[in-house]
């Protein structure tokens, strides 16, 4: 064990983009676990665009981190001294973190993650964490999919939506996903079976939309909101349904976003649109896990994770979220479980 503990700190707010002054990078001393507690040494730490959300004062689903406080973040780790019957040393954890070496955990914040073979760990941690449950009840209990309609799904080359796509077409339904490259559009299409692909970044949004989908939208996946949420309303079915879990568009905005425009067909179209967050299913995740572990070990559903090796690149690393130079799940690697 290390004699000191590598640790980010929340330093001040961001406002729009993050900047290098908003986390500090240190050095301290490895806590020691108290009665109950367990500690554990970083595996994998999950970088999503919900640490932006954290890092702000903005009225959020959680108290954000104060100022000075531990960078939060979802977290996978390997127990290395125990004061719990439950946890003995050396089982595999994930839950609620902190960007550290090494962390404190308990039951409420913690569990093992038990025996994942025949899919690797982390894997198994990149998917069954946030994404794939994200993904799973947001398309599932909200978008309640049915056989031959057509699912909308936006920052598709990402990680929820990649595997939103491919539950989608595991429900028989035409996919249409949006992706900010032509190497993430035929990704999407090619090795996730995606019906078709636009480019938001270089097409017409609302008039290759409207080619896509010829019969119009049933469910619209929002991860992103803005331009491209104002164009699948004007495009939605009678009782569409738009499940939201990110506005990933309007997190570094500094000034108000407008619209959407199209507002008034959520009324006309009686549409049902529902924001979540996955905490909302947490009594439900093994019903998800089992779920999607089948898939993947069925080769129904494939994850891509984009792993950077280093605690120290988080800060540089967690940028690629907000500019869309990352595909699939974005994990920064400290050592392989």
């Amino acid at each position: 064990m290390s004699a000191l503990n590598r640790i980010w700190r929340l330093r001040k707010r961001p406002v729009g983009d993050i900047t290098d002054d908003v986390l500090s990078f240190e050095e301290e001393n490895i806590p020691e676990p108290s009665d109950g507690e367990l500690l554990f040494r970083l595996n994998y730490l999950s970088l999503d665009p919900t640490n932006r959300i954290w890092m702000s004062d903005m009225d959020q689903y959680m108290p954000p981190v104060e100022l000075n406080d531990p960078m939060r973040g979802v977290v996978c780790g390997t127990v290395v001294k125990s004061h719990h019957p439950d946890y003995a040393e050396g089982t595999i954890v994930s839950g609620l973190g902190v960007w550290a070496d090494y962390q404190i955990g308990i039951p409420e914040t913690v569990n093992p993650l038990g025996d994942t073979s025949p899919i690797p760990v982390v894997d198994a941690f990149s998917t069954f964490a946030v994404v794939g449950p994200t993904a799973y009840f947001g398309l599932l209990d909200i978008g309640q999919p049915k056989e031959g309609e057509t699912v909308v799904v936006s920052a598709a080359a990402g990680a929820v939506g990649s595997i939103v796509g491919q539950i989608a077409k595991i429900k028989d339904c035409r996919v249409v996903g949006l992706a900010g490259t032509n190497e993430k559009c035929s990704w999407i299409k090619e090795d996730l079976g995606f019906d078709a692909a636009i480019n938001y970044r270089t097409e017409d949004i609302p008039k290759t939309l409207t080619t896509a989908c010829p019969d119009g939208i049933d469910i619209y996946f929002d991860s992103v909101g803005g331009e491209i949420l104002d164009a699948c309303l004007k495009l939605m079915n009678f009782k569409g349904r738009i499940p939201t879990c990110g506005l990933i568009s309007q997190y570094n905005a500094t000034d108000s976003v407008p619209g959407p425009y199209n507002y008034g067909m959520i009324l006309m179209q009686r549409l049902r649109v529902e924001g979540f967050i996955v905490l909302d299913f947490a009594e439900r995740y093994p019903e998800a896990v089992a779920a999607l572990g089948q898939w993947m070990t069925a080769g129904k559903i494939k994850v891509r994770n984009e792993i950077v090796d280093g605690l120290e690149n988080a800060l540089q690393t967690v940028k690629k979220l907000f500019t869309g130079a990352n595909t699939g799940k974005l994990i920064i690697r400290v050592e392989d479980a």
